[in-house]
């Protein structure tokens, strides 16, 4: 056991500046024996660490390593099972209960009594000792002698001791000497035994012989003690003198203590009346202003916002607890209370004037801005009110129900100004919509400012002015009397609202569209100048605004206002929420006769002239756009979005009214009918709506509205060309429908490409079918004849065995042919010639067309007879009367001479 503890002490312990002091050899308890050692260790440092540690050899070599490690202090109770019987198991309850069995009761009785002198050395902590033997745990001592007796524990404890280098080398030299050493080991004890009594022998004779100098040393040592007693005399002397002074030290000592208390306690106080002094203090001048204050000039401006920052920063102030209660401290704050109530009563008394005189200037008419239709400008007001906007900032901290009610009063005012302007701006702007006749400009001067009369007084122009009236009864008249009414016809179809198409031309709807981009881009900046004006004086949430070049304010208004104190995070967004409700509500409350003006002025504009509503569409859509990127929850924004769903509710009135007229079109059965009206209608809608969305934002809308349109002229073409007594229904529907094909395919709508191959599918198959029809007629004996020969082959008679049948003998055929020479072929295709011209209309110029397509089915149906007659008549030498080359000349003649 002795080597295996010194191997640990030098591989284990020793590294890490530990010793070892108690072993014992366990495993454990209950489970298959795997033995481990238990250590006792202290560190070699100061404070000095006890600890237990479990050390385990390697599976790998022959050496140790460590495998736990408890601190001593963590150990509650120590558990030997048996006090009477030897017993080698025992308990140690650290976090928990760890179960041993030592390799005898003598080691496990040598290290419980190792831990529990180390706990009485180093740790003087209470562990429980249970079945422990009392003669292995020592009685306790006094305190003056335990540290003795632990001592001598360690000491005890401390039987083995490393050697030192040299006493290494003296051994190692000594066996050299001594070879049997190793191989006679108590030869080598002997010899060691002889010599050691030799030296003891030799020890004794030198003490004896030195008997003389040892008395010499001992009556030295006499009068040393005699020396001793003497210095011991004076130190109590000299004790007792430092007695009386260290008293007064004591008293000394006590007094600085006091003094040093007292300078505390008068710096504290000297810092408490330096911050009361330093934040609750106003200055004559910021209190001056305060009363008295110039609120006019910019001077005093200034100076009142200095003192209202300055009395807000003192009313303010985080005050210690106790503060309150000193007098002085209720006497300022109560200076202050009266200071913020008279400045707040004078600053609201002030502005509630300048709001109620702006409100009531008349300064601002309209009247100066009826040329250019411009709207009056109120960048001098914000630029001087904006001077107060940190006023108002305060304001709203200190005295929030004086600052809604000069909320309230601004909007009162300000909305009966821009009531009356925006009004006078709209009037202006019908009377240049419905035109610059006298008659016209005595209408609208006599317009009553109430809305209501307004309507009824438009309605009243609009029945009675030359320019804006149409005939109800035209219309009526718009069926089809005759080739020489049909420009008419198409026009009124395109007029929406039964307006001629002389008042509708295009200067006219250009001048319209400039009114309406004139009215919106005077009303934007009006709306973002004024809410950004709202947001900034009122000190509302503060929000990024492009603004017009006129309606920006100069530099240094835009950088006059400092930023409030910022509330908690939660706060801070629950107040931009609740700043941007009350913009919107100021900005509703301000601007509401503007929705109501639109939407009136665009039932106008629509009642002037429907198709005015395309115009309308993209003008708003352009400006809702322009809107929503500045600020999609602005004012401007939502106004706009709210009168473009009017104006797009009368553009699909607009669409729903030509559908609907051209379902009620009627065409007259005396004449022949050509190119329909809505047809021409909606080849004019088309061109003009594509002069009009051009790069728009709605394009979509419109590509809508050319689907329902282009399926309406559709299915109307199909139904006219059906219900036509006149003219061939073939006609009708190839006419019309090649016109429909060149217009998209000029106009090159991309989402109507599917409408536009169906307009040429349908153009072609009638034309073929009214060539095919036509051509009956001038060979009709000889058509009837072939198609009986043909029905008979149908029926399975064999082609060389029909010139047999009595109705188609060669006979019959001969006779059948010579009805039709040459001669009268070419005059069956004249009178088809003025046939085919009688039928079609000039607008579209396919007589020649029709005409070559009819020459080309002529030779196909001539080489189909030739081909006939060869098969079912063969060897016969029948012949037709007239060649292909004649009926070329045929053709060419007859067009030539047309």
């Amino acid at each position: 056991m002795t080597a295996i503890k010194h191997a640990l002490q030098r591989d284990i312990f020793t590294p890490n500046d530990e010793r070892l002091l108690g072993i014992v050899n366990v495993c454990k308890a209950g489970k298959k024996k795997k033995n481990c050692f238990l250590c006792a260790t202290v560190t070699t440092e100061r404070p000095v660490q006890v600890k237990v540690v479990k050390v385990k050899k390697s599976d790998k070599g022959d050496f140790y390593k460590r495998q736990l490690t408890w601190e001593l202090r963590d150990l509650t109770e120590v558990d030997a099972k048996d006090a009477s019987k030897e017993n080698p198991e025992f308990d140690l309850h650290f976090e928990k209960v760890y179960r041993w069995v030592a390799s005898s009761t003598a080691e496990k009785n040598s290290f419980i009594s190792c831990i529990w002198k180390l706990n009485q050395r180093y740790l003087r902590k209470k562990v429980e000792f249970v079945n422990v033997s009392s003669q292995l745990l020592e009685e306790s001592v006094p305190s003056g002698e335990s540290q003795s007796v632990a001592g001598g524990d360690e000491d005890a404890l401390d039987d083995y001791q490393e050697l030192s280098t040299r006493e290494e080398q003296d051994i190692e030299g000594m066996m050299e000497v001594c070879e049997y050493a190793i191989s006679n080991a108590e030869a080598f004890a002997e010899q060691l035994s002889r010599e050691l009594q030799v030296l003891d022998g030799a020890n004794i004779q030198s003490i004896m012989a030195s008997e003389k100098q040892v008395n010499i040393l001992m009556q030295l040592l006499d009068e040393a003690l005699g020396e001793v007693d003497t210095i011991e005399g004076k130190l109590s002397s000299y004790e007792e003198m430092l007695q009386s002074v260290k008293d007064q030290m004591d008293q000394i000592s006590q007094s600085n203590r006091l003094i040093q208390i007292s300078n505390t306690n008068n710096g504290k106080l000297l810092d408490e009346i330096q911050f009361l002094v330093h934040n609750m203090d106003l200055s004559r001048g910021h209190i001056r202003a305060l009363q008295d204050g110039d609120l006019t000039s910019p001077k005093g401006i200034e100076a009142c916002i200095n003192a209202a920052e300055a009395l807000l920063q003192c009313m303010n102030i985080a005050l210690l607890p106790g503060h309150d209660k000193l007098m002085a401290v209720k006497q300022q704050q109560h200076l202050f209370t009266e200071l913020r109530d008279t400045f707040a009563r004078r600053l609201t008394n002030h502005l509630n004037n300048v709001f109620v005189y702006q409100g009531h200037d008349q300064s601002s008419t309209l009247s100066q801005h009826t040329v250019e239709l411009t709207l009056p400008k109120h960048s001098p007001l914000h630029r001087d009110l904006l001077r107060y906007a940190k006023l108002m900032e305060w304001l709203k901290i200190t005295h929030r129900e004086k600052y809604e009610g000069l909320s309230r009063t601004y909007v009162d005012y300000m909305s009966r100004l821009y009531e009356r302007e925006i009004k006078d701006f709209f009037e202006i702007a019908k009377i240049k919509m419905a035109g610059t006749s006298k008659e016209a400009k005595a209408k609208f001067a006599t317009l009553p400012r109430k809305e209501s009369a307004l309507k009824q007084e438009t309605e009243s122009l609009h029945g009675s002015s030359g320019k804006l009236t149409g005939s109800t009864s035209s219309l009526n008249k718009l069926s089809v009397q005759g080739s020489n009414s049909r420009r008419s016809q198409s026009s009124s179809l395109l007029d929406m609202g039964n307006m001629s198409a002389s008042d509708l031309d295009v200067a006219d709807r250009t001048k319209f569209d400039k009114i309406f981009e004139q009215v919106l881009s005077e009303l934007e900046p009006l709306c973002l100048a004024e809410q950004d004006f709202i947001s900034k004086f009122f000190k509302l949430q503060q929000h990024l605004t492009v603004m017009p070049p006129l309606a920006q304010p100069e530099a240094e208004e835009s950088d006059g206002s400092v930023p409030s104190r910022m509330p908690p995070q939660a706060e801070h967004r629950h107040s931009l929420s609740s700043d941007k409700d009350m913009v919107r509500l100021m900005m509703n409350k301000v601007f509401q006769s503007i929705e109501t003006e639109l939407n009136s002025l665009i039932a106008l504009g629509d009642k002037i002239d429907s198709f005015h509503s395309l115009y309308m569409l993209v003008k708003m859509s352009h400006h809702v756009w322009t809107a929503e990127n500045v600020d999609p929850a602005s004012f401007l924004s939502t106004t706009l979005g709210n009168v473009l769903v009017t104006v797009k509710r009368n553009f699909d009135k607009c669409i729903s009214g030509q559908i609907r007229q051209m379902e009620e079109v009627k065409i007259s059965k005396k004449s022949k009918v050509g190119i329909l009206p809505f047809v021409t209608g909606f080849e004019e809608f088309a061109e003009l709506a594509e002069t009009i969305f051009r790069n728009a934002e709605r394009r979509g809308d419109l590509d809508k509205a050319y689907v329902k349109l282009i399926k309406a002229v559709f299915m109307n073409v199909e139904k006219v060309a059906s219900e036509s007594q006149k003219t061939p229904r073939d006609v009708v529907m190839m006419e019309n429908f090649h016109h429909i094909f060149s217009t998209l395919s000029r106009l090159k709508i991309s989402c109507l490409d599917a409408e536009r191959r169906e307009a040429k599918h349908k153009y072609t198959d009638h034309l073929q079918s009214y060539v095919i029809n036509s051509l009956g007629q001038p060979l009709e004996k000889l058509n009837h004849f072939f198609e009986g020969v043909e029905a008979r082959v149908a029926q399975g008679v064999r082609e060389e065995e029909v010139s047999y049948q009595l109705a188609f003998n060669k006979q019959e055929l001969r006779k059948v042919i010579k009805e039709y020479p040459g001669k009268e072929v070419k005059k069956g295709l004249d009178n088809l010639y003025k046939k085919v011209d009688k039928h079609l209309c000039e607008e579209e110029s396919l007589l020649q067309v029709v005409w070559h397509s009819t020459q080309d089915e002529f030779i196909r149906q001539y080489k189909h007879f030739e081909g006939l007659i060869g098969r079912c008549y063969p060897g016969s030498g029948i012949t037709m009367e007239f060649t292909i080359q004649d009926m070329l000349e045929y053709f060419s003649s007859i067009a030539q001479s047309h």
